[in-house]
């Protein structure tokens, strides 16, 4: 499901208008971009959560050549399934 779709079944499911349903989901992405940004975890509890990550700086080994490299420290998101949304996908 691709997000227009998902905008049409949220509309139907509601009633509300698709350009209105499309808003507030627009507004959630920026909402939980800018909060992960911040380092804030989002939470919606049961359904999931958002968090930022990172990573050292490292050694590594290029595999072509096995020449030792340094691998700049990184960050990244971590999206995590709630209990709800695992449960319903387990069936129980």
């Amino acid at each position: 499901m691709n997000k227009s779709e998902l905008v049409s079944a949220i509309s139907e499911r509601t009633g509300e208008s698709k350009s209105s349903v499309e808003a507030v989901l627009n507004s959630l992405e920026k909402t939980v971009t800018e909060q992960v940004i911040l380092g804030n975890k989002v939470s919606i509890t049961g359904f999931v959560s958002f968090e930022q990550t990172s990573r050292g700086a490292r050694t590594g080994r290029n595999p072509r050549t096995g020449e030792t490299i340094q691998i700049a420290a990184t960050k990244g998101c971590k999206v995590s399934a709630g209990a709800r949304l695992k449960g319903a996908v387990k069936g129980t």
